[in-house]
């Protein structure tokens, strides 16, 4: 398996910052952020998904992506995706990300799926969705550059087997799923052998992140009559949630990823492993040589 960065984690270095860290530390790849910075933000102070300075702007020039193809070809580093910020549905952002895509060299791009929010009927957001992956479709045969959506809390394909759903019949070449086992610990956790069965040819890469479950400040609801007691009417009212999930670094959260890499070992996945730690728990420089020194040792 061949490791790279989804530049996301890496907010406070500038491209050529990032290409040079990545090749000093021994990477293999460099998954590039993809969207329209908010000029509004640029004075911010680095952040994930604020004023991210690793990050290639959708409306780069062809002149500048080449730039930036020749920087990191001189770094020997490939481009194993291309993680764009799409809507479901939005094929002039979906078509501008693969054109970047092809001229970057990189063989994919993450595309848009629907947000789960409860206002709207699942059935209802999978018809829209399929539509668009078949438009899609079209596209990746025209540019040659495959769409995937990603496993991802919040939305109609937050387990494997829900993407599954979603890119059922598709032409796995054309379409595939990125699987994400740290955002399964949010929502839609399934154990990662079955997941990755189910998958089949439709997983095209890996994220590799994690996460853990924290205790929140909620007010518990007070109980009475003891155990087996009666329900108070405090109790029955709804209250916040007890516990929530938040980032963890790569070796110390919930998803145990020596049996993730075995897991992947046994079905024959030899693709990217992509890190998006978003822990904060170290510099950049730093989470970069831990991260891969730990993901080296289960390989």
């Amino acid at each position: 398996m061949k490791i790279s960065v989804f530049t996301v984690m890496l907010p406070d270095c500038t491209l050529d910052r990032t290409v040079e860290l990545l090749s000093r530390n021994g990477y293999d790849g460099v998954e590039w952020r993809f969207t329209k910075s908010d000029r509004a933000k640029r004075e911010e102070t680095p952040s994930f998904w604020g004023n991210n300075l690793s990050t290639v702007q959708s409306d780069a020039s062809e002149e500048e992506l080449v730039a930036l193809k020749r920087l990191t070809d001189d770094a020997g580093l490939e481009v194993p995706n291309v993680a764009a910020y799409i809507q479901s549905g939005d094929l002039i952002a979906t078509e501008r990300a693969m054109r970047a895509a092809k001229v970057l060299g990189a063989p994919s791009i993450r595309i848009g799926v629907p947000g789960y929010d409860r206002s709207r009927h699942y059935a209802d957001l999978l018809k829209e969705a399929r539509e668009y992956l078949h438009e899609t479709q079209e596209l990746s045969r025209t540019y040659g550059v495959k769409g995937a959506i990603e496993v991802h809390f919040g939305n109609i394909a937050s387990s494997a087997t829900l993407a599954r759903q979603l890119v059922d019949g598709f032409d796995a070449d054309r379409i595939g799923v990125i699987y994400d086992p740290g955002n399964m610990v949010y929502e839609g956790f399934e154990q990662y052998k079955l997941g990755i069965e189910v998958l089949g040819d439709y997983l095209a890469h890996v994220h590799v992140k994690n996460a853990v479950w924290q205790k929140t400040n909620a007010a518990m609801p007070v109980s009475v009559g003891g155990a087996g007691g009666a329900v108070s009417s405090e109790q029955a009212k709804p209250h916040d949630p007890v516990w929530r999930a938040a980032w963890a670094p790569i070796a110390e959260g919930i998803v145990h990823w020596p049996q993730v890499i075995a897991d992947l070992r046994a079905v024959g996945y030899d693709g990217w492993l992509s890190f998006e730690d978003f822990s904060g728990s170290a510099p950049s420089e730093t989470l970069l040589r831990e991260n891969i020194a730990y993901i080296h040792s289960l390989l």
